[in-house]
């Protein structure tokens, strides 16, 4: 399956009628694999800030997370493999893999918790298969 496919039929999936915004799949090194048509550019930097964070708990925090010059408040996460954000009504789920980020981003009326729950489902899947 293409790194495209994963983002078309799992990330922008239809959840109880919702979908997320946008979402991508990114390389450790910033190289965008495959994104939806309305993922924000990454600016440099925006990466490597999320990847200190993974590596480096609660760096993010004071600054909040960026993509694409958006401004995320940091809420919560799970140290080491997921970072997630607010945005007034929406926000943002990173899910790290061994060799990626899932990025998704939402707006109501999905909640953080379907937006979790699809971006996670993935980057567990990932894992499982050494990617």
């Amino acid at each position: 399956m293409s790194w495209q496919a994963y983002v078309d039929d799992h990330l922008m999936c239809d959840i109880e009628g919702n979908h997320l915004t946008s979402a991508a799949i990114v390389g450790h090194d910033g190289n965008v694999w495959a994104q939806s048509p309305s993922f924000p550019q990454l600016k440099p930097g925006e990466v490597a800030a999320i990847m200190k964070d993974f590596e480096e708990p609660g760096t993010l925090a004071p600054t909040g997370l960026h993509l694409g010059g958006t401004k995320y408040m940091v809420i919560q996460g799970e140290p080491g493999s997921v970072i997630r954000g607010k945005k007034g009504p929406g926000g943002v789920t990173v899910n790290k893999t061994n060799q990626a980020l899932i990025i998704g981003i939402y707006d109501e009326p999905m909640t953080p918790g379907q937006c979790n729950m699809v971006v996670e489902r993935i980057g567990d899947y990932l894992v499982e298969q050494g990617l």
